[in-house]
């Protein structure tokens, strides 16, 4: 995770930040699938809307404002990637996206593929974590592929870290 004097603030909380510490503090809620230019991102674990990640700075500050113009527009170019990839992956009828940070101040964005078939918050705002629907590893597995694939540019996932492993008896249902 990039630091530098905004984080400062944050120095305390960087150290149990699932977007910086990672470890269990990320496997908690997520997988993470790949660094992009200004982001990291991940797979919301809780998969009810199919497809549902996280695009989170790689700077650990609580507000877009901290951010340069050209660390916003980089922010937001990444967030556009994986908006894309979601809709090439997932063919969603609609992507929300949502930005909080209430209990945790790292800037992130969720995005979540909404489809209109499903009756699932269709029309509404998406819960936080409805803990609905959990995967096995090897479905996991598969969404961090499919997501990862279309980042790259090229179809076999080159050129991205695709961080996810199979840990045995692990995130099952």
């Amino acid at each position: 995770m990039k630091t530098d004097d905004r984080c400062l603030p944050y120095a305390e909380e960087m150290k149990t930040c699932g977007y910086c510490a990672e470890g269990e503090y990320l496997a908690a809620f997520g997988i993470k699938i790949c660094e992009l230019d200004a982001t990291k991102l991940y797979l919301f674990k809780e998969q009810s809307h199919r497809g549902r990640v996280i695009v989170a700075s790689k700077l650990h500050v609580s507000e877009i404002t901290a951010l340069s113009d050209e660390e916003r527009n980089a922010f937001f170019a990444d967030v556009n990637r994986v908006a894309k990839a979601l809709h090439a992956v997932f063919n969603p009828t609609k992507v929300n996206y949502g930005a909080y940070g209430d209990t945790g101040h790292h800037l992130h964005f969720h995005l979540v593929p909404k489809y209109a078939g499903d009756e699932f918050e269709w029309g509404g705002v998406f819960a936080m974590n409805p803990k609905r629907k959990f995967l096995s590893d090897s479905e996991y597995a598969e969404l961090v592929q499919s997501c990862g694939k279309p980042l790259s540019g090229t179809q076999t996932g080159e050129g991205l870290v695709l961080n996810y492993r199979i840990r045995g008896s692990g995130n099952t249902n």
